[in-house]
């Protein structure tokens, strides 16, 4: 669908979002939502699964990153993207040539951390129920006197890192004008 065919406060928008699992793929897809033209790259091709909603609204293109000519088409579809979002481990993006700073400084990045850019986890890959363990929310689900349950959704990365991922995204979006 074209950028003038789409509807929404966002239809203006072009993203580009490398597939992944959790916050960034829920971000996405409120952003298409929200009209914004979501294209996933993914690096193989799936059968459709109607029962996964982070996929509604968002075109797929299968790009094989591990290949010179995978990194020169993400490369295009990142010169023609207003926003980048990527979950994938510390690191990935760079080792592909494919970070900040080798992008334009025109886009906007969005990019899912768990432990934030600096600090002594920084490096280290983030799961929800690591997040939920440390600030003691997990010992409140559950039982009285019994060992606590994991939640069936994702409390904190969706509940904390796809809101705060949007916040930051839109926001940007805001200040860029």
């Amino acid at each position: 669908m074209s950028r003038a065919a789409r509807k929404g406060p966002l239809s203006s928008l072009r993203v580009v979002e490398f597939s992944g699992l959790g916050p960034a793929p829920l971000a996405g897809q409120l952003l298409a939502d929200l009209g914004a033209d979501v294209i996933t790259v993914d690096r193989k091709a799936a059968p459709a699964d109607p029962s996964d909603i982070n996929r509604r609204g968002k075109r797929s293109v299968v790009v094989n990153l591990k290949t010179p000519e995978g990194i020169a088409a993400a490369r295009a579809l990142i010169a023609s993207a207003d926003v980048l979002i990527e979950g994938f481990r510390p690191g990935v993006m760079e080792r592909l040539g494919l970070g900040p700073t080798d992008c334009s400084d025109k886009l906007i990045y969005g990019r899912m951390t768990g432990w934030g850019q600096t600090g002594p986890w920084a490096q280290t890959a983030g799961h929800d129920i690591n997040y939920l363990a440390l600030t003691g929310a997990l010992h409140a689900m559950g039982s009285a006197g019994a060992p606590p349950v994991p939640p069936l959704n994702m409390v904190a990365d969706y509940g904390g890192g796809t809101m705060f991922l949007l916040f930051g995204i839109l926001s940007a979006v805001i200040e860029r004008g």
